[in-house]
């Protein structure tokens, strides 16, 4: 009997990977990981997030979302959209009204990180946490465990329910890495690791930062003496942005890909001072793992206190 064209095999293949059952530990432990960053960076940098309600008009140049506004918005509306990021980031997290708070809290993140890149730079460094975020809080099973609903009876659980967020967690977390490589590819070829432009990425960045008086790499300034060494990082990054897909077939793949990835974004930070903190404290990384076998949740009291899995 036939199973259809060959082209939808694939899609197929797709559909029963993501359909898989999985724990609602996991799903979880995303949850309360991802959640507790955000509300954290939301405090850290709420006086940030507000300062452009002091910036001219002339300078709103709206992206994203935001792209729906022609003119900026008031300034007590700012202020409380980015106020009120902190509370719901924290009702997210703890899963408390979670069928409401959860996409409620993804939206005002996308708005409120979206205006913030609407003044002239965009901050690419939080694209993939508003990504997690959104997979999450548009997943209501993702607080059918360790939440303020599971102990009041709020939720109901299904297998089948908690499988399919986190492997689409994973999944955007790869593909953001190769749509990385794909741009590179797209825009120089494989000059990239030929000729010199990620040596000149590197001076100019550090050359900017100089003069404008911010913080610099001093390894970087003098790596770029040595064009020797650009060539192979340059190869390095484009492969490892490009065999991103390969962490989704299993987790030796996972934890090798996951490694690489972590040790390039510490080089970036080393040669170039940009600091990407969801990469670099793992959480980027953390759907392909089974980061419900954290000793976090035993010391927390969310788990018993038998031997380590």
């Amino acid at each position: 009997m036939s199973r259809g064209p060959a082209w939808r095999r694939p899609l197929r293949a797709l559909d029963t990977w993501l359909r898989a059952p999985g724990p609602a530990e996991r799903l979880a432990a995303l949850r309360l990981l991802i959640g507790a960053y955000a509300a954290v960076y939301l405090a850290a940098r709420f006086v940030h997030l507000i300062s452009f309600v002091e910036f001219p008009a002339r300078s709103f140049a709206p992206v994203g979302v935001v792209s729906l506004l022609t003119a900026p918005l008031p300034a007590w509306l700012v202020i409380g959209l980015a106020a009120l990021a902190v509370p719901l980031a924290l009702a997210f997290t703890l899963g408390w009204r979670y069928r409401v708070t959860g996409p409620l809290f993804a939206a005002v993140l996308l708005w409120v990180l979206s205006y913030r890149n609407s003044w002239g730079m965009i901050f690419h460094t939080d694209n993939l946490l508003v990504l997690h975020t959104l997979v999450l809080g548009l997943s209501p099973a993702a607080a059918d465990a360790w939440s303020l609903d599971a102990r009041a009876g709020r939720t109901n659980p299904a297998p089948a329910a908690h499988g399919w967020p986190v492997r689409l967690l994973a999944l955007v977390t790869v593909t953001t890495y190769l749509i990385a490589g794909i741009a590179k590819l797209r825009l120089s070829g494989l000059t990239w690791i030929s000729s010199d432009l990620l040596r000149n990425y590197v001076a100019y960045d550090n050359l900017r930062k100089l003069e404008l008086g911010d913080w610099y790499s001093p390894l970087g300034t003098r790596l770029v003496g040595h064009s020797w060494l650009f060539p192979p990082l340059a190869g390095l990054s484009l492969a490892l942005e490009l065999a991103a897909p390969l962490a989704l077939a299993g987790p030796r793949l996972a934890k090798i890909w996951a490694l690489g990835a972590w040790a390039f974004h510490l080089g970036v930070l080393a040669v170039m001072a940009i600091f990407f903190p969801y990469p670099l404290l793992g959480l980027a990384f953390a759907p392909l793992f089974a980061v419900e076998r954290l000793r976090l949740w035993r010391w927390l009291g969310l788990v018993g206190r038998g031997p380590p899995r």
